[in-house]
């Protein structure tokens, strides 16, 4: 198996990590002083979201420069200590690669927006008004808005998906595709083990910039941009020959690993893998971030998305990112035991967002500490960022020992009570259930390499099976809150708790029958 195969990713917003130097916010040296607990927890790669030069329109997601780290950071030299660090702890690391827009400040724009006659102009989408004036078509900013800003000076509109000040490439051009290759090739050269990259499936729009559809089922409360179905601006057929390019790029290289940030339904999303899995190695499986919280509904998922995997696609799992609410606010903090059970046992690799270990919840931000420009432009509606994207909790100290001085976003509330420091000294503690999860993956095939094998339940209990050779294993979760009984009629059940989600019965015989408590998950050694 192939290392991106077997390990388990764990992401990393660097804003809000580690901050090294007293300005409030996270940076490289932070996260080089705090690898001694990712190699404590287990994981096996980190994949950073954006480092580099940036006016922070989006708190790095607008990019300035592609091949240098932002000051507010660090250098490229703690770049490199950093992953010389990481590669001595055998973890690998992943930088977030940003190919469908860049700053309205990068030099490529600088010049695209000079004249209709600069030789970057067709670098980004340029369009004419559309007859009697205003924008080319109804295309929609994700952020808000009208997807389409004019250029008073050369009279056209450019088109950003997403902020105004994030203007789009156009991936059509052979030497924008060049120039981001050769971003890939300076990173890959210089040791990074991959790349995450956002929103892949943005990267191509429509040739004839057709009019999206209405969505019918757009209400009130959601998004602007849901107002049209985003038939023509997303998700479009020339994008497989794109990601077949960008893999092209990796396999340059040995042992680096693709990974594509797609929200699609599973039949689109498995499209990705690319023809003879020659596209990401990895699209991005965001169902459970989406998925209704209850047994059947997760069962009838997983099969779904088995099901729909090409030959030789490799599954993977995510249950939290810096895009969506935290996972212990979305379905508590007896669930958040169990879904961490269910995302290192499945058959696939798992992502684990920073803070996820020691159940950190969702953040409410007063309206005067707001970052998140999404929810500037749409405010009221929920769609804000900010309080999945606070500070990781340390300690009991001032700021959680994030920072000495007040961080960029308010600390958690309860960080006294939850941090990492506190739960390492609690064996029965969601950090030492990461940990206890995290050991049995290593000591166990069966929950890397192993088959998936549902076994029948109701109500609110999920069964399966993870099998390798000799090692067989049954994970039983309780997704409800009142106990059950789980009594397989064949084969019978006889083994081993090898690990119980409230920590206090492993090692304990079962021989028939198991009962469960309610919100409690076990892996059992079978005989």
């Amino acid at each position: 198996m192939q290392w991106w195969q077997s390990g388990v990713l764990y992401q990393i917003y660097p804003r809000s990590f580690q901050d090294s130097n007293g300005d409030g916010v996270g940076d490289l040296k932070g996260i080089l002083a705090r690898l001694p607990h990712l190699v404590e927890l287990g994981v096996d790669a980190l994949w950073l979201s954006p480092i580099f030069p940036s006016p922070m329109a989006d708190f790095g997601y607008d990019i300035e420069h592609y091949t240098d780290i932002a000051p507010l950071f660090g250098s490229l030299a703690d770049f490199d200590a950093l992953l010389a660090a990481a590669h001595r702890h055998s973890l690998k690391l992943l930088l977030d690669l940003v190919p469908n827009h860049t700053s309205d400040r990068h030099s490529w724009f600088l010049n695209s927006r000079r004249s209709r006659d600069d030789p970057q102009r067709d670098w980004y989408i340029w369009r004419d008004p559309a007859p009697g004036g205003g924008p080319p078509n109804n295309w929609m900013s994700e952020f808000g808005g009208s997807a389409w800003q004019l250029d008073e000076r050369t009279e056209q509109y450019y088109y950003h998906a997403f902020l105004n000040q994030q203007p789009d490439l156009n991936w059509r051009n052979p030497a924008v595709r060049a120039a981001i290759h050769d971003v890939m090739r300076f990173w890959l050269a210089r040791g990074v083990d991959g790349f995450r990259v956002d929103v892949i499936w943005h990267l191509i729009k429509d040739a004839l910039f057709r009019d999206n559809p209405p969505n019918p089922g757009f209400g009130p409360g959601r998004p602007p941009h849901e107002r049209v179905v985003p038939l023509y601006t997303t998700d479009r057929p020339e994008i497989h020959d794109v990601v077949a390019g960008l893999r092209r790029v990796v396999d340059e290289f040995d042992d680096r690993v693709l990974i594509g940030e797609i929200y699609l339904p599973i039949e689109r999303l498995v499209t990705y893998y690319g023809t003879e899995l020659r596209g990401a190695h990895l699209p991005f499986n965001f169902t459970l971030l989406q998925a209704p919280w209850n047994a059947r509904a997760i069962e009838s998922l997983i099969a779904e998305y088995d099901s729909a995997l090409p030959d030789g696609g490799w599954p993977n799992w995510v249950l939290g990112n810096h895009d969506r609410p935290r996972l212990a606010s979305r379905i508590g903090r007896a669930q958040a035991r169990i879904a961490a059970m269910l995302l290192l046992t499945l058959r696939g690799t798992p992502t684990i967002y920073y803070g996820e270990e020691i159940g950190m919840q969702q953040v409410a931000i007063a309206p005067d500490r707001v970052q998140d420009p999404f929810e500037k432009n749409v405010p009221g509606i929920g769609v804000g960022r900010d309080g999945c994207r606070t500070p990781m909790q340390w300690s009991t100290a001032r700021n959680a020992g994030f920072s000495a001085t007040e961080p960029w976003l308010p600390v958690g509330p309860d960080f006294r009570s939850r941090n990492v420091e506190n739960q390492r000294a609690d064996p029965a503690s969601i950090l030492n259930l990461y940990r206890g999860l995290l050991a049995l993956r290593r000591e166990h095939p069966a929950l890397v390499a192993g088959s998936y094998q549902p076994v029948a339940a109701q109500g609110d209990l999920l069964l399966y099976r993870r099998e390798h050779a000799d090692d067989r294993l049954l994970v039983a979760l309780n997704m409800g809150g009142d106990p059950t009984n789980v009594r397989p009629e064949k084969p019978p059940l006889r083994g081993r708790i090898l690990l119980s989600s409230h920590a206090d019965r492993n090692g304990e015989r079962l021989d028939g029958e198991l009962d469960l408590r309610g919100n409690e998950g076990v892996i059992i050694g079978l005989e």
